[in-house]
């Protein structure tokens, strides 16, 4: 499972199970993908 974070968007790459449960534990945190971008901008 890859994650590549670019300046507008968020790839993931791994299998589809792999991509749900990524999906789901980012959801815990970030209700939408620019709020989790943004988080990742600040870092």
């Amino acid at each position: 499972m890859k994650v590549y974070v670019r300046p507008n968007s968020i790839v993931m790459v791994g299998k589809a199970w792999e991509i749900r449960q990524k999906l789901k534990d980012y959801a815990l945190h970030h209700v939408y993908v620019t709020s989790w971008i943004n988080a990742l901008k600040d870092k």
